[in-house]
């Protein structure tokens, strides 16, 4: 199925979570914030929200720097 992933189109597995989403992107340890279709998906949905066809997600995770 397809999705919007931060501005880009994606074909993903249909049924693919959130958790498995940022696993795939190589993002697994980093700090994240998840945006679906405007809304933000708390940490804790991460593992349960399934990825819609169509859906928009953004995927933003922290930099450390100084």
């Amino acid at each position: 199925m397809q999705i919007k992933l931060n501005g880009e189109l994606l074909e993903v597995a249909a049924g693919i979570t959130i958790a498995a989403l940022i696993d795939a992107q190589g993002l697994r340890c980093a700090r994240v914030a998840i945006e679906a279709n405007g809304a933000i998906v708390p940490r804790s949905a991460h593992a349960s929200r399934e990825v819609r066809p169509g859906d928009t997600i953004e995927i933003v995770h922290a930099l450390g720097g100084g």
